[in-house]
């Protein structure tokens, strides 16, 4: 059996065998791994690693920090199609879907590519008589990070490369359920120029997540999961003197207006809805169509369209999606369709009790669709995180509008319409974090930032681009005076502000 361990000071750990957990294939119910679970010890010995390491780093110029994330960038290219059959081994998502995963989060490592530009501060000469003024961004130290099982490569990028660009160490603590291709990209790392140290992985549980927060040597904190874990985790850290950025669940909205381009905006909610068997936190699991035409035409639709997915093992050239994580998740899912039945929604479509001929032990779940959910449903006010589409009648704009705007999570909301008034009324009013017009899914390019409202994020800075350059480094502000002649001849300092 395969022995995945933490990835410390540039080498396996090698750990005494203690608690460990298993790591399944989902296409096949299997178990492929074992996984040990680390403790306080094994962060321990990660960050004396990391604060061994990390002043030096610091001391790097900025381009040479640079040409390591570019090496990596060529690396990551060449090994992308054997990362991408690894992450789909364990996650069960299609390959197609594990190189986007892979791609988005490169793009971040592109982004940091630019640091000596983002590092630049700002200078004021003649603050005051002879006084200049200037800033500079320094790193924090020592960061970590606690990535969800749903993108195992895309997640850790968004958070390591500006954490490293900018000068600090950083420790990742991945999903237990898909560890393998967060090692897998500390090596690439390492074989970049990385100095051992400043990218360890250490693999755990709560113990390892609670030992993180607590820790007197770890700057800042990273986070992105459930919204009840981020709440915890914010207030923990936050308690703990940390600066923390937790982003947490969604329930994605699609408005649909009467004008729409039907055709356009069903061919992308199956994309955005059973994608990734709805493992996404930017899937879009509800659709909005406003009037009773607009809902009885994209119903028909909808159906139409769902009756064409093919789900299948993850190697599935022609497969939409494949199996959900682990048998666990399958089970809630299914619960949650359970649950939408009762609460007297309708289920015109019901993806439970699928089987895949060759692979019954598998975690597979066909597409589900209801209609006629209402906004008191549980089903509608929590997040499902499978491939479930409800869809949500709404009577006119301002009902669409509502919905998103009162939903507990702010992730992001789509708007599918040919009126450029519509569009541009929506955008300002409502009340989400990132929204897409005729756009399904719309998670902001590496150079803007990635971020929600509500329970959908807690704190002060979203993820990658300048935010995340904000988030892991402080400001310092230099005031200086040079003068002319001897100290004794020198006019009294004036403090600037004062004239």
């Amino acid at each position: 059996m395969r022995i995945i361990d933490h990835l410390i000071a540039g080498g396996f750990a090698g750990a005494e065998p203690g608690r460990t957990g298993d790591v399944f294939d989902p296409n096949t119910g299997q178990v492929q791994a074992t996984l040990r679970l680390g403790d306080k010890a094994a962060l321990d010995a990660a960050v004396a690693a990391a604060k061994a390491a990390q002043p030096g780093w610091a001391a790097i110029n900025p381009q040479r920090r640079a040409r390591v994330l570019f090496r990596f960038k060529e690396l990551l290219e060449q090994n992308m199609q054997a990362l991408a059959e690894l992450l789909s081994a364990e996650h069960g998502k299609v390959i197609d879907d594990s190189k986007g995963d892979l791609l988005r989060g490169l793009e971040v490592v592109e982004f940091c590519c630019a640091i000596p530009h983002m590092l630049k501060g700002e200078y004021s000469q003649g603050a005051g008589p002879g006084i200049d003024v200037y800033s500079m961004r320094t790193p924090l130290g020592i960061g970590a990070g606690i990535t969800p099982f749903n993108f195992p490569a895309m997640i850790p990028m968004w958070m390591f490369a500006p954490a490293i660009a900018t000068g600090n160490a950083f420790i990742l603590k991945p999903s237990e359920r898909d560890p393998s291709v967060p090692n897998r990209l500390c090596e690439l790392m390492l074989e970049a120029g990385l100095p051992e140290g400043i990218l360890q992985v250490v693999h755990g549980d709560k113990e390892m997540v609670d030992a993180i927060l607590d820790h007197p040597d770890i700057s800042a904190v990273s986070f992105v999961g459930s919204s009840d874990i981020a709440h915890y985790v914010y207030k923990r850290g936050v308690a703990a003197g940390k600066r923390v950025q937790a982003m947490g669940g969604a329930k994605n909205h699609g408005i649909i207006m009467p004008d729409a381009d039907l055709d356009a905006a069903v061919s992308d909610l199956v994309g955005a809805a059973y994608g990734s068997a709805g493992e996404r936190c930017m899937a879009l699991p509800v659709v909005v169509p406003v009037g009773e035409e607009t809902a009885e035409r994209l119903r028909e639709k909808l159906v139409a369209a769902i009756g064409t997915l093919r789900v299948g093992v993850s190697t599935d050239r022609d497969a939409q999606y494949g199996p959900v994580v682990t048998a666990a998740h399958k089970a809630k899912v299914e619960q949650w369709i359970q649950t939408g039945v009762d609460e007297g929604a309708e289920l015109v479509v019901d993806g439970r009790g699928f089987s895949l001929q060759g692979h019954e032990e598998g975690f597979f779940i066909g597409p589900s669709l209801f209609d006629h959910v209402t906004p008191d449903m549980r089903a509608y006010q929590e997040e499902i995180f499978g491939p479930v589409l409800q869809i949500v009648r709404a009577r006119d704009f301002e009902e669409a509008l509502a919905l998103p705007s009162q939903h507990q999570y702010g992730n992001g909301v789509a708007l599918y319409t040919r009126n450029g008034h519509a569009a541009r009324e929506f955008t300002q009013r409502v009340q989400v974090g990132m929204v897409g017009i005729n756009v399904p899914i719309p998670v902001p390019v590496a150079y803007h930032s990635f971020g929600g409202w509500k329970r959908s994020s807690f704190g002060d800075h979203n993820q990658y681009g300048m935010e995340g350059i904000r988030f892991w480094t402080k400001t310092k502000l230099v005031t200086q005076r040079w003068p002319d002649g001897g100290a004794s001849g020198d006019s009294a300092f004036i403090i600037p502000t004062m004239g």
